[in-house]
């Protein structure tokens, strides 16, 4: 569900001080957290949110779940896959050739599908499907409650305009889970145990409306805030970080970016796991920017298109492949 070639070990002459992203506190008032959000979505197209309402044993019982799946033998998770698009993957992402050192479960936002799959992923069924269906209902609702606010920090009158494509009974929502296991001994031939990493995710940004994302405490996550240039990120397993998608970025005429970012694995001691939302509209929901975008300085800067033909566009590169500008208008 993402647009770097493979990446050999990264190496750094120096250190980059680690980002902390912007953060808002979801329970201050409405006009407030509205204002932060758009600022941060400008700035940088990445922030956290805390006070979101969702339940910690909601988190918890959902990341039980994902260590217990990736800590199963190979064979059976692979009972759960290949990825195509939905299911168990190792390293190959996607199907352009693009590796990472990384295992994911990829699932639809379908309960239906989930109790489906539940069958083949857990040796409790009902206990999965009901974790996974529970944390994705609590996350869709703060990818919710985060649009809105963004379309009423926007001046756009219809606040629900961007989260009724998510709350659509057909959207094209996913959750993806990620592990990303330590480097092992042999990994690091450089003198400094600190000067090398491996691409766990490669470079991308995300194609969907946004992205709802939970980590544990080992980080990993960087983002490109200018051409060639990567800052780390604090984890934090007490906030939910969010991301701008592609189709928003379109959606408000370039206003809000979707941020170039990518997963590096560096840590000898304790694997990373994520667990990202990621909310999509219907197929045939034509994405194009509202009036209130649209200003005479700056008029339309993307051609209308479907998400069904981003999405077969995305598919069709790799990652870290332009895609979004393939529909701009000049």
């Amino acid at each position: 569900m993402v647009v770097v070639a493979p990446s050999p070990n990264i190496r750094s002459s120096e250190k980059t001080q680690a980002l902390e992203l912007p953060m808002v506190d979801l329970s201050l008032d409405r006009a407030e957290s509205s204002k932060l959000i758009v600022k941060a979505s400008q700035e940088y197209g990445f922030f956290k949110v805390i006070n979101h309402g969702v339940a910690e044993d909601i988190v918890k019982k959902m990341e039980e779940e994902s260590v217990n799946f990736f800590a199963k033998p190979l064979a059976e998770k692979q009972g759960g896959g290949p990825a195509n698009p939905f299911g168990y993957g190792f390293k190959n992402i996607g199907f352009n050739g693009d590796m990472g050192e990384v295992e994911y479960l990829l699932l639809p936002a379908n309960p239906l599908a989930i109790a489906q799959r539940s069958r083949t992923l857990s040796n409790d069924p009902p206990k999965f499907s009901s974790v996974v269906n529970s944390y994705i209902q609590a996350v869709t609702g703060v990818a919710c409650e985060i649009l809105d606010l963004m379309a009423e920090g926007l001046g756009i009158p219809q606040t629900s305009l961007f989260s009724d494509l998510i709350r659509a009974v057909d959207s094209d929502s996913v959750l993806r889970l990620n592990h990303y296991p330590p480097l092992l001994a042999d990994d690091d031939t450089s003198s400094s145990p600190s000067a090398l990493s491996k691409v766990g995710f490669g470079e991308h940004s995300d194609p969907q409306i946004l992205t709802i994302l939970r980590s544990n405490d080992v980080g990993g996550l960087q983002i490109s805030l200018s051409d060639g240039v990567w800052v780390p990120v604090s984890p934090d397993p007490t906030a939910f970080y969010v991301n701008v998608g592609d189709l928003l970025q379109a959606m408000t005429n370039g206003r809000l970016v979707s941020v170039r970012h990518r997963a590096v694995v560096s840590s000898r001691e304790k694997s990373r796991i994520s667990m990202a939302y990621f909310g999509g509209p219907p197929l045939d929901t034509l994405i194009k920017a509202p009036p209130e975008m649209l200003t005479p300085q700056k008029p339309g800067l993307y051609k209308p298109f479907t998400w069904a033909d981003y999405k077969k566009t995305s598919y069709s590169l790799r990652l870290g492949d332009t895609r979004l500008n393939l529909y701009r208008t000049t």
